[in-house]
């Protein structure tokens, strides 16, 4: 026997049976009892009561929030300012140095 005709027989062996279980698995599925499906309505939300804001208004109160919470922070907003030590080269470990919360604080206002 050749290959080509070993091939298409197995080729054919093959539709046989994917037929044969396609059939059973839709007897399945028409015989089985069915799920209720339940809808959820989603509300509708009306637009048209609130006040339509232009572009240029929101912009505007974009920018009045934000001039509102940024700050310049300098060096001199700080009462005592941190002087950083160089780090230690045998053990890499950083300087310990530490601000006070009276001066996070200062920075905060």
């Amino acid at each position: 026997m050749k290959t080509s005709e070993l091939k298409n027989l197995i080729k054919e062996a093959v539709r046989e049976a994917i037929k044969e279980e396609l059939k059973e698995i839709l007897l399945e599925a028409i015989k089985s009892p069915k799920s209720q499906i339940n809808e959820h309505m989603i509300p509708q939300v009306n637009l048209s009561s609130s006040s339509p804001q232009t572009m240029i208004d929101k912009r505007r109160a974009y920018q009045d929030v934000i001039n509102q919470t940024s700050l310049n922070f300098s060096s001199k907003d700080i009462s005592q300012p941190f002087i950083p030590t160089q780090t230690d080269p045998i053990n890499g470990a950083l300087p310990s140095g530490e601000l006070s919360m009276d001066q996070i604080m200062n920075l905060m206002k």
